[in-house]
């Protein structure tokens, strides 16, 4: 079959995949993509390859389009109110070959030789749509840019240095900060063996972070985005330090003062009563415009959380997430559970400490959730998902006040589920109507971290 366009240029093929903007699958296929059998997650990739560019979808170690080192990856869109288009997901890359990666160094990795160039096609995901009507909105390549790839370098490193370890089983998307190791597939059969550890690990594939994959658009459709500060000016400072280095240092000479003290020093004046006050506080200590966000940290998707600790070092509060749904949770499995995801994330915990009323800064902290402690989460939420699933929400009523069977602190050293709500008749649905209530909806809740989890475990380890 002579291919309607030339795979050794890649000028060709980029002028070729460029006729796609704008079209869906129906109308720029052959009339047989009707009778395509592609099923599953990657299957609007499937198609295009195999309907408009002419070759069997596959699992080659090298690029799609081997001669020119041009790697093929279609990715859903979503599009916010404002008509702006985001990244629905992270991008998923290569398989990690946990036997193999061992033997690597980046630039000769099977990583590197299949992703240094890709081409990149965007499509807006329509949930009620047959995926060969989504619209192709974006198509371009991506090359990394030399601050990014000193970045995704290190992430690469990170993840062969925990294989290395024999703890292939412990890798977490919040090991790292551009280029994750997600997990990938989720049945019996994805299970890999690592070479230095009898454990077997789940299988785990190089992805992109979604907060990643968002600069990645803006830039291919020349949006604005110049809302961002960034830490990190140029490839040599990236070379030469982590950005949880460059945070630390920025901060240190600013432990154990007040944040008022902190304020004058840098010369800027903040409203203390605002809610605002200490996140524009940590902005002002990296250098970093209020007005803006910091590049770094929504490309990695870090969550910062400010932390007040009370004299005896334990935290005012316990950390709340978002109120999950109850009707969502049932259908959930671990894997791709919400509060999960969430966990997975690399956190900057930013403590102050009250001395005398006054807040003062004691330390800053990037943690991720280890891999015991992300198992014992896990407990808590498999336990809250079987209440709501069998109806068990309510379990005793004292004169105004429900009492509820979901895990409290004395059920995990972790985290417990409570409310998280405006008041009792802020709810959402119930998928079963609570048995000793008959409720068919019920005050919102949600997973905490429990206060003393953060003091013990993150601020003073």
């Amino acid at each position: 079959m002579k291919l309607p366009y030339n795979p050794k240029d890649k000028n060709s093929v980029l002028e070729y995949a460029k006729l796609l903007k704008g079209k869906t699958l129906r109308e720029i296929c052959e009339v047989n993509v009707l009778e395509h059998n592609y099923t599953g997650k990657g299957n609007f990739g499937q198609i295009l390859e195999k309907f408009y560019f002419g070759y069997n979808p596959n699992s080659k170690s090298e690029a799609d389009f081997s001669e020119i080192g041009l790697e093929l990856k279609t990715s859903p869109l979503k599009q916010l109110h404002k008509k702006e288009f985001r990244s629905k997901e992270r991008l998923v890359l290569n398989i990690i070959n946990y036997l193999e990666v061992v033997k690597q160094e980046f630039e000769e990795s099977d990583f590197w030789k299949k992703n240094a160039h890709l081409l990149l096609i965007f499509y807006i995901y329509q949930p009620d749509y047959d995926i060969l009507d989504y619209v192709i909105k974006l198509v371009d390549e991506w090359n990394f840019p030399t601050v990014d790839l000193e970045i995704i370098k290190k992430d690469w490193e990170f993840i062969k240095k925990k294989i290395v370890e024999g703890k292939a089983h412990e890798l977490s998307e919040g090991d790292t900060y551009y280029l994750g190791a997600c997990t990938k597939g989720t049945n019996a059969n994805s299970i890999r063996q690592q070479p230095y550890n009898d454990i077997p690990a789940k299988q785990r594939a190089y992805s992109l972070k979604q907060g990643y994959v968002n600069h990645i658009i803006a830039s291919i459709a020349n949006e604005e985005i110049g809302i961002y500060g960034k830490l990190i000016q140029n490839a040599e400072i990236a070379k030469l330090k982590t950005i949880e280095e460059i945070v630390i240092q920025k901060f240190e000479p600013y432990y154990q003062k007040t944040a008022e003290e902190i304020a004058t020093i840098l010369g800027i004046n903040l409203n203390t009563s605002a809610k605002n006050y200490i996140a524009n506080l940590v902005k002002a200590v990296l250098g970093v415009e209020m007005e803006k966000e910091i590049e770094e940290f929504e490309k990695a998707e870090i969550i910062v959380k400010t932390v007040r600790l009370k004299e005896n070092n334990l935290p005012k509060e316990d950390m709340s997430f978002s109120s999950f749904h109850y009707v969502e949770i049932i259908n959930e499995n671990w894997e791709d559970s919400e509060f999960k995801e969430i966990l997975e994330h690399k956190f900057l915990f930013v403590f102050f400490q009250f001395e005398k009323q006054k807040l003062v800064l004691r330390k800053v902290k990037f943690w991720n959730m280890p891999y015991s402690d992300m198992q014992e989460a896990e407990k808590v939420w498999a336990e809250t998902k079987d209440i709501v699933r069998t109806g068990r929400i309510v379990k005793e009523i004292k004169g105004t006040k429900r009492l509820t069977n979901f895990p409290k602190k004395s059920f995990s050293s972790v985290s417990h589920v409570r409310p998280h709500a405006r008041n009792s008749n802020d709810t959402f649905p119930l998928p079963v109507n609570d048995k000793l209530t008959g409720l068919d909806r019920y005050t919102k809740h949600c997973f905490w971290l429990n206060n003393n989890y953060i003091r013990d475990e993150i601020f003073l380890k």
